[in-house]
């Protein structure tokens, strides 16, 4: 008995290759009907027997291209088609979820194809096919066609046009399809196609730093040994400490500069190709590398046979330039010259980057993919993240797109990205916020933005609450957990700043149990970029619980200018923070005086202590306004009096802060057996390590695929307010 049936499979099934996946299945078992795409998924009609409509959708789950993620199908009975056989029909609209499928690197047949003097794709930087080439980034809304995409300004050739109809081609229906003969080119001022990559690569070589148009923006290269280029180079970032990522040909080369254990490996291998954070070899703060991953990197990789600086091609504090207009206005007159192209970047993308299997930065390769929602939102909400390392999440249903990094939100140029970026998010899901979700901090660009929604379409989520609730999120939690979110400043429901706290908390809802002793910030942004006045802020200042105080070992003319700042409380607001005492102690210890990025006294403290152990230093917790209080300032004394190399004593502060926020979480836990960490502290992988270890009893979870620093934000907004939106006890 021949029967129809109506196939609809939703998740990431466009972009991936399921439609030539789809025909060549139903080819092979003899089954009638076609497949298109339709709004974000796809949509079957199948004619056949039972029993071969049964191994039919059996085997659209289990042999599934490889990118592709099938997440649910749905089945209705439907007439014959009336097809002779299986046909690839043209795309149809529809609401309903969608998916829009990151960045792939480039696969290994097509850069085989690329080095193949034979083939007439050799050395073509846009080489791609079915399972690779740019995606998020030259999309402009879906259904997932060439003509919706900024490839639709390259009409195909005639060779190109058989291979993209022919169900036997890799690159059957593979939308950014192009050719030397009818695709984008590369561009050197007036020089054209190879010869500018000649050109660009001559000056690379010379000692020159080059802006390159990669996938999702532009990029600075330079050769990463010349060391007079690379101090260049920070010059024009203002970036004089800050690692810089390096770009290396393949795993031998990585694991020559550092240490690649079979987890990073895999990671650095893979289709999203991130920025992956290591020990390094050579000594020193840990390594960014990656691999390339577009034709275009291959090639500047093959030709000038080293390693390669390839960071992110924009001005100190502004967002990653995507036009070429920009690249010549901004990064031309800083630069030797700029290697363009003319396919159109219509979604801005930078590199992601993970440390020790855990999100740093969610971008190029893995946004915008879905994340799940525990509760499912009844409106479509928009989280608009917080301020630093900016995110901005899009909940619909019981799915969340959290969109890539958008950077600092602290002027112009970055909120019309973070704009551009949610615009693009509703576009590609069709849909239109009826709410937004914003953290507490009235001076946030984000917050002023909330304000275009009515005051009772806005729903507003504390700033550490967010980071706990995309940490349980991401993990599924349900039920109450103990949330730790230790980061440097947000504002608390009480109006004063927090960032060392310890919460019973659900979705919908948290209490605050405990929190880390106060102190001032002399200064206000001033003490957060140098850790040696947040030094002195505990030093004078500290929350007192009657422990004696630290000894006054900087008798400076500044010490006594913020010693009176403090008594007369002028611009030093108190802070109960985690962070900002990870700086005090890296300033006390004479490891950073002065940030030159976020978190970096942070990162100084943790190399210090690497290699290193010892037993906790003192600490002390009491009862304080209902709250149980960690008073750092018996820590902190100890530290400096401990006669410990500076090492030792930065291993047995972490050891502390470990022993302290197992403690913390042990007084307020009662029957909850589920803890949640979050905040930019725990970017630190020693302290993620202790504290798991010292709370072996529970169930620890911190951030993987959700960024735990102010990146991740936006999506613990989104699942804030599903929940409040939802109403229950979640």
């Amino acid at each position: 008995m021949i029967t129809g049936e109506r196939i609809e499979v939703h998740g990431a099934v466009q972009g991936v290759g399921f439609r030539p996946h789809v025909l060549r299945l139903a080819t092979e078992l003899g089954i009638r009907g076609d497949v298109r795409n339709v709004g974000g998924h796809v949509v079957i009609t199948a004619c056949g027997s039972p029993d071969t409509l049964d191994a039919f959708r059996r085997a659209l789950h289990e042999r599934a291209p490889r990118h592709a993620r099938v997440d649910n199908i749905t089945v209705t009975p439907h007439e014959d088609a009336g097809h002779a056989g299986f046909v690839v029909l043209g795309s149809g609209f529809a609401a309903g979820p969608r998916t829009v499928v990151p960045d792939l690197a480039t696969c290994d047949a097509c850069v085989a194809e690329l080095f193949d003097p034979r083939d007439r794709r050799y050395r073509y930087p846009f080489v791609n096919c079915t399972d690779c080439g740019p995606r998020a980034t030259i999309v402009e809304s879906l259904p997932y066609d060439r003509a919706r995409t900024s490839m639709r300004g390259f009409p195909l050739c005639t060779w190109c046009e058989a291979e993209y109809h022919d169900p036997a081609d890799r690159r059957f229906h593979a939308e950014p399809v192009a050719c030397p003969e009818c695709g984008p080119r590369l561009r050197w001022g007036d020089v054209l196609g190879n010869e500018a990559l000649h050109v660009a690569t001559g000056v690379i070589a010379r000692g020159g730093i080059v802006a390159v148009k990669g996938v999702g923006g532009y990029q600075l290269v330079c050769d990463a040994a010349d060391q007079d280029a690379v101090a260049r180079l920070r010059k024009l970032k203002h970036r004089p400490r800050k690692p810089l990522a390096v770009m290396v040909r393949n795993l031998a080369e990585a694991n020559r500069l550092s240490y690649v254990d079979s987890a990073a490996a895999a990671l650095l291998q893979s289709s999203a190709a991130p920025i992956v954070v290591a020990p390094s070899r050579l000594g020193g703060l840990d390594v960014g590398l990656f691999l390339p991953y577009s034709p275009l990197h291959h090639l500047l990789l093959h030709d000038l046979a080293r390693p390669l600086v390839v960071t992110s091609g924009n001005r100190a504090g502004e967002p990653i330039v995507i036009s070429d207009e920009d690249a010549e206005a901004k990064l031309g007159p800083l630069v030797d010259g700029v290697l363009a192209h003319n396919r159109p970047i219509l979604a801005r993308y930078d590199d992601s980057v993970v440390r020790a299997g855990r999100m740093v930065r969610r971008a190029r390769g893995l946004a915008p993919d879905p994340l799940p929602l525990p509760v499912s939102s009844p409106a479509p909400v928009l989280a608009l993240g917080a301020q630093l390392k900016h995110t901005t999440t899009l909940a619909v249903g019981d799915r969340a797109v959290l969109g890539p990094h958008t950077g600092d939100l602290e002027n112009a140029d970055t909120f019309s990205a973070f704009e551009h970026t949610a615009e693009a998010l509703c576009r590609w899901q069709g849909t239109t916020p009826e709410y937004c979700a914003h953290d507490l901090h009235p001076r946030y660009l984000s917050t002023r933005y909330a304000q275009r929604w009515s005051p009772e379409r806005r729903v507003p989520v504390q700033h550490h609450h967010a980071h706990v609730a995309a940490t349980a999120a991401e993990h599924g939690v349900q039920g109450p957990f103990i949330g730790v979110a230790y980061d440097g400043l947000g504002l608390g429901d009480d109006g004063t700043l927090w960032g060392g706290e310890i919460f019973l908390a659900t979705y919908r809802d948290y209490r605050r149990l405990g929190r880390f002793g106060r102190a001032p910030l002399p200064g206000g942004e001033v003490a957060v970029r140098r850790p040696s006045r947040m030094a002195l802020g505990y030093l004078y200042g500290a929350e007192d619980f009657g422990a004696p105080s630290i000894p006054d070992t900087r008798p400076t003319p500044e010490a006594g200018l913020v010693r009176r700042m403090i008594e007369r409380q002028v611009n030093s607001p108190l802070a109960s923070s985690a962070g900002r005492l990870f700086d005090a102690a890296a300033a006390l210890l004479g490891v950073c005086e002065e940030n030159s990025y976020e978190g970096e006294a942070a990162v100084l403290l943790e190399a210090a202590a690497a290699d290193h152990r010892g037993p906790s230093l003192d600490w002390t917790l009491h009862r304080r306004d209902g709250l149980w209080v960690y008073d750092p300032v018996p820590t902190l004394r100890d530290l400096v009096t401990c006669g410990d190399p500076t090492g030792v004593a930065a291993a047995r502060f972490h050891t502390t802060v470990a022993e302290v926020t197992a403690a913390l979480v042990r007084e307020v836990a009662g029957s909850t057996r589920t803890v949640c960490l979050g905040g930019g502290v725990f970017q630190n992988r020693r302290l993620v390590d202790a504290v798991t270890r010292e709370l072996g009893d529970f169930q620890v979870l911190a951030g993987e695929r959700v960024p735990v620093n102010d990146g991740g934000i936006s999506y613990g907004q989104a699942a804030v307010a599903a929940a409040v939106l939802a109403g229950g006890d979640r």
